[in-house]
């Protein structure tokens, strides 16, 4: 059986390796049509005119003007295989550092996003499911209706205005407070400035799972074996507890491992607004650069994040539900 199991796993890897494979692929395609010149956008009109025609050729070189799109995608994907991502045109540094230092920010916003966001939707989901039709209920699915509809950024800006300006109880942006020392730096600092993002993040992303958890609550309160369970005497706190909780915590799971990419899509606006030098910052200033490398490396641990949530909610399906732990293992 174990061996099973292990192929079960081999297979969902290689799946998110291919699928990794050909987002790089169409990444690097759609790069590689955009008119942008490299050379003016990096290096400037003004300066290209004033260079000689062998400066050129060497920054030509240097950007792979002229050779076929195949063969830069080969070359950057043997030498991004090897650790290589390439170096940074705006940073002038090796794009591993630059995403390494970029992408610790970006985890310790979104990881505080990503667990309040499921924390409170599911258990928003599950009072709202209990209690259908109830004011409580109306209210919550009022809000989650509400919010799904709100934009991040305006909800970033309504947030910055609200507790940084009119209260001024948070910092009005930034990672860390300005002209302080890296070594001055606390973790108290960096809390209180990843706050208001990540609290942006979480509202925009608690709807999706309270309102998908409400509707299984709602099934499920409405299934036989609960009616039979409330026929044998059994509270609602004992049947949510002994019966509905399991059966809602696996599609809530899928949902919340899925909700990665949005929060990482939602990251890129609230960094910007917050001027939080995260991943999304630095991938909307490579954008506007033309900073192939940087972006191209970004775009490929972003596929990595999003992929791998999705095989460890796979994975984790069997931990929660033993039933699919036996249907993967027969796969």
């Amino acid at each position: 059986m174990w061996k099973k199991q292990v192929l079960f796993i081999g297979t969902q890897a290689v799946r998110m390796l291919l699928l990794t494979f050909f987002v790089s692929l169409a990444a690097f395609l759609l790069l590689s049509a955009s008119p942008i010149d490299p050379l003016q956008a990096n290096v400037g009109q003004a300066a290209l005119g004033s260079l000689s025609q062998e400066q050129i050729e060497k920054l030509q070189a240097y950007w792979g003007v002229g050779v076929p799109p195949v063969e830069r995608f080969l070359a950057w994907a043997g030498d991004f295989f090897r650790g290589d991502m390439g170096v940074s045109l705006l940073y002038r540094q090796p794009v591993a550092k630059v995403i390494g230092v970029k992408l610790m920010n970006s985890l310790w916003l979104m990881t505080m996003a990503w667990i309040l966001s499921g924390a409170v939707g599911f258990v928003l989901g599950i009072l709202a499911g209990i209690r259908e039709g109830s004011i409580l209920d109306r209210i919550i699915r009022g809000y989650s209706l509400l919010i799904a509809s709100t934009p991040a950024f305006w909800l970033a800006l309504v947030l910055l205005m609200v507790f940084a300006v009119w209260l001024k109880m948070l910092p009005i942006g930034l990672s860390v407070p300005i002209g302080m020392e890296a070594g001055g730096v606390t973790a108290m600092d960096r809390v209180r400035h990843a706050v208001l993002p990540a609290v942006t993040l979480s509202i925009t992303g608690i709807a999706g799972i309270t309102l998908h958890t409400r509707e299984k609550m709602i099934e499920i309160m409405e299934s036989d074996y609960v009616l039979f369970a409330r026929a044998r005497g059994e509270s609602t706190y004992e049947i949510v507890k002994n019966h509905a909780l399991r059966n809602v915590l696996l599609p809530a799971l899928t949902l919340q491992f899925a909700s990665i990419s949005e929060i990482f899509g939602g990251s890129v606006l609230v960094e910007q607004v917050f001027s939080y030098p995260g991943l999304g910052q630095a991938a909307v200033t490579a954008g506007l650069g033309s900073d192939v490398p940087l972006l191209l490396g970004i775009t490929v641990i972003s596929a990595l994040f999003v992929f791998g949530g999705n095989l460890t909610a796979n994975l984790l399906y069997g931990i929660i539900d033993p039933r699919i732990r036996k249907g993967g293992a027969e796969i």
